[in-house]
């Protein structure tokens, strides 16, 4: 087999085409796919490119596999794991995207290929605007985003549970707020990840205990300011779920006022910030102690009211009994008097006052008979005004 020499244009150096040819004078595959991966890969630094996703294929082991294309080509592209990761969602299939990536040859397929780093969609929201409506989506159809089931918060909370990482900001504003606000209250922290690899299995598993715990009567569940990707945890279909699954009123209290989360729209109450949430959990004890004290006084000043009031009744009807008692009086006097008339009319002592007289024996009885007067029988007369002793003497 001959060996020919190509050159170079403008006379240049020259390139030996088979400087690495074996003994019978051809390369093997092998030798050919890695010198073009060599040439590929020093000759093309990476590179943005774009395109329309085709035939896009998610393996187990976390890496996509699809092709970018426009009306005149198309290019093999591979994301892998460690890099994709980072993002909500695989595209779709007729999307436009940004693609940031190292142009390489695969030697085992024989095959150029890019290796993507970065994935942007063309469209404003990109990649992350997909996935949320997706997810915003499939909620809605679950009936989770009904204003209708939202539940409402507790007014005076014994244990409040809060999820959120340990280390934050918003857990330290969340106790001083709450600490401030309402003593009594009892604050059970359930510390999670709330960004990163694992932080929505976290924050899942952290929702799920707070159905488990004891005499719990509201929940607050967040974390501070940050990028859109860091606060993407809250906006992860199963996390929002999970909120909507714990058993007691939940607050979202996710990034600044400006953020709106899927947890947010899920939640019984969206709160601004995690100082918010702890606000709108708890009453305040200064309005609380001065709405006591207010009522205090509408309540002496209507038990003073209310006094003077029976008081008055209380006169009033003193009156009338005394009146009604008056009236009584005399009309019981009036038939006294008549009463005693009849029985002065029919008394004994009237009889008397004529010139009759009553014999009574020693023990009272009256002597009305003859034979009731034996010989010797000591007695006594009953005249008008007094008794007469008397006896009877023998005939």
């Amino acid at each position: 087999m001959g060996r020919g020499r190509g050159e170079g244009g403008g006379g240049g150096a020259t390139l030996d085409l088979f400087a690495a040819a074996s003994a019978e004078g051809a390369w093997t595959v092998g030798e050919v796919t890695r010198r073009a991966r060599a040439v590929m890969e020093a000759g093309l630094p990476p590179l943005w490119v774009r395109g329309e996703v085709s035939g896009l294929k998610v393996w187990q082991s976390g890496h996509w596999y699809f092709a970018l294309r426009d009306k005149t080509a198309q290019l093999r592209c591979v994301m892998f794991g460690r890099d994709n990761r980072r993002l909500p969602a695989p595209p779709s299939d007729g999307m436009q995207v940004y693609a940031f990536g190292r142009p390489t040859v695969w030697e085992d397929k024989g095959e150029f290929r890019l290796t993507v780093l970065e994935l942007l969609s063309t469209e404003a929201g990109g990649l992350w605007k997909l996935a949320l409506e997706q997810a915003k989506a499939a909620l809605a159809r679950d009936g989770l985003l009904d204003p209708a089931r939202k539940r409402p918060l507790p007014r005076y909370p014994r244990r409040i549970a809060v999820v959120t990482s340990p280390d934050g900001a918003a857990l330290r504003d969340i106790i001083a707020v709450t600490r401030r606000r309402w003593p009594p209250a009892e604050l059970l922290v359930i510390p999670t990840r709330v960004q990163g690899d694992g932080a929505v299995a976290d924050v899942c598993r952290a929702l799920a205990l707070v159905g488990r715990l004891e005499a719990v009567d509201v929940a607050i569940v967040g974390r501070g300011g940050g990028a859109a990707e860091d606060l993407w945890t809250f906006n992860n279909e199963q996390v929002a779920r999970a909120v909507a699954a714990v058993p007691v009123p939940v607050i979202s209290a996710v990034g600044h006022e400006t953020d709106v989360t899927l947890c947010d729209l899920v939640a019984d109450h969206r709160a601004a910030t995690p100082s918010a949430a702890a606000a709108a959990a708890t009453p305040d004890r200064a309005d609380l102690l001065q709405h006591l004290t207010d009522l205090g006084s509408r309540l002496a000043r209507g038990l003073a009211a209310s006094s003077d009031e029976v008081a008055r009744r209380c006169d009033r009807t003193l009156d009338r009994l005394g009146v009604a008692m008056a009236l009584r009086l005399e009309r019981w006097g009036h038939q006294l008097s008549g009463v005693s008339g009849q029985l002065d009319a029919l008394s004994p002592l009237k009889t008397l006052e004529r010139g009759y007289a009553v014999a009574r024996d020693a023990e009272g009885r009256v002597l009305r008979r003859v034979a009731q007067f034996p010989p010797g029988l000591a007695f006594r007369l009953r005249v008008v005004d007094g008794d007469v002793p008397a006896r009877v003497r023998e005939s």
